[in-house]
């Protein structure tokens, strides 16, 4: 199995291709975090991959719930923000567990707020602002 893919887009319409390379990318890895700068488009593409599930309704950032719960047809989605997590214990106020641990597809936006919370597997999604429009994405087996 490829560890590493490396794109770059240069257009949002692009998104969707990516997100389905992701999926096809990620096999039966349900566990997806994503890192990048303010701005770089994580929720953005976490729109874009949602679609590529079959999720239909509105996915915007959790940033002030947390969590916000997808469900599709067949499948589950919860997306997390952590960014405004004073510390990681506050994660264990969100339930992360039950979330991380049910099988269903987890999207963590801000995962380095939970570095000791991490499940041991997972696919690091890294996204770099490169011009006005482009975005370098990095998809990583962890």
């Amino acid at each position: 199995m490829q560890t590493l893919i490396n794109l770059t887009l240069s257009s949002p319409a692009e998104l969707p291709g990516a997100a389905q390379t992701l999926l096809d990318f990620a096999g039966q890895q349900k566990i997806f975090l994503f890192y990048g700068d303010m701005g770089a488009g994580k929720t953005t593409f976490i729109k874009a991959l949602c679609k590529q599930l079959g999720i239909e309704e509105s996915v915007s950032s959790p940033t002030f719930s947390i969590v916000n719960e997808y469900a599709g047809t067949p499948v589950t989605v919860y997306h997390f923000d952590f960014y405004r997590l004073k510390n990681q214990n506050e994660a264990y106020d969100v339930g992360y567990e039950e979330y991380f641990y049910s099988g269903a597809y987890c999207l963590i936006e801000w995962p380095e707020k939970i570095p000791d919370l991490l499940p041991p597997h997972y696919i690091k999604i890294m996204i770099q602002v490169t011009a006005e429009q482009t975005r370098h994405f990095s998809f990583e087996c962890i």
